[in-house]
């Protein structure tokens, strides 16, 4: 029974979870449509090709492999786009995961974590932010994460389903051999978006408002390294499988840097002379948000490893610098 189905698998996330299952004597299966996601990072377990809108594909996934428990990463995450399209948002983020839900019910699986996000709580209350402030998200996306946070707490009360919710908060880095990182197309995230205009694929990053109220008029984000991600799905299985306690927790390193700090440290860490264009403020974007993952670090004795901004920019230059970026196939 140490089979577990990771739903997006080979996406980013998703294949640095089945990296750090494989290493602790699990046998990950990834489920993915890869309508985003990438085959070559496939690289530690089975693959079953399926579309979470399609219930009997997920039904023969899980009765081919029965997995002891099911990771899900399949969700769309761009802000803007869930604004302006929230009906695709809405259909994959929640529908699709309903349709997850009950062929786990029907099979007989009841251990679930979540890859949930930091935009359930929409602007922060106070901060640093932790798990009992009010949820209330300002946009499509973070309203279909709570959703879903929403329906596992009603599963688990009415079918017994044990789940962990893991609320992240900006994912970040590469992983340090190498084998697998961030291959987003468009990408959105600020750290990739630097290293292209650093390898001069594009001319420019944009800084989308310098007038918040921060130490440089600049958005302060919590950047948490992917592979420390992966670790604390590892931690929550681990500890879901062993109690049964459903788990909602923050994953952040509990500090904020902002944007003009990650630019400036990847021209430090790539030595190039990086371009950067202010432009008008993105609507929803609060001025600050850092996390509280003093509940993470108790309860699942997490701590992460990459803490300094250098270092996680350092493996995400690595993975780009190194050619080691997966092409982009559209």
């Amino acid at each position: 029974m140490n089979k577990i189905l990771i739903v997006g698998g080979a996406g980013y996330i998703g294949s640095h979870a089945c990296k750090a299952l494989a290493a602790a004597g699990y046998t990950p299966v990834v489920f993915d449509n890869l309508s985003t996601g990438h085959r070559e990072l496939v690289k530690w377990g089975g693959f079953f090709k399926g579309d979470l809108a399609d219930k009997e594909a997920i039904l023969s996934c899980l009765k081919k492999y029965r997995p002891a428990a099911v990771m899900h990463f399949a969700a769309y995450a761009a802000v803007g786009e869930s604004v302006e399209n929230p009906a695709k948002y809405y259909s994959n983020n929640v529908a699709a995961t309903l349709n997850l839900l009950e062929a786990m019910r029907s099979r007989g699986v009841d251990k679930f974590i979540f890859s949930s996000s930091c935009a359930v709580y929409g602007a922060p209350r106070s901060l640093p932010m932790k798990e009992d402030q009010p949820l209330e998200p300002v946009n499509p996306y973070g309203r279909t994460k709570k959703i879903v946070e929403e329906m596992l707490s009603d599963y688990s009360a009415a079918y017994g389903l044990e789940y962990a919710s893991l609320r992240y908060f900006n994912a970040a880095g590469a992983d340090p051999d190498g084998e697998t990182g961030e291959a987003h197309n468009p990408e959105t995230h600020i750290i990739p978006l630097a290293l292209d205009a650093a390898m001069g694929r594009t001319p420019f990053v944009k800084i989308f408002g310098a007038d918040y109220k921060t130490p440089d008029g600049t958005c302060l984000r919590d950047y948490v390294h992917v592979t420390d991600l992966a670790g604390a799905h590892l931690l929550a299985l681990k500890l879901l499988m062993k109690n049964g306690k459903s788990l909602i927790l923050n994953l952040g390193n509990g500090r904020g840097f902002s944007v003009k700090e990650v630019v400036e440290t990847a021209r430090l860490v790539t030595g190039e002379k990086i371009k950067a264009v202010v432009c008008a403020r993105r609507s929803g974007d609060p001025a600050e948000l850092v996390a509280s993952g003093a509940l993470a670090r108790r309860t699942l004795g997490w701590k992460p490893r990459y803490t300094r901004l250098a270092d996680i920019i350092g493996t995400a230059w690595q993975w780009h610098s190194r050619g080691k970026r997966i092409a982009n196939r559209e």
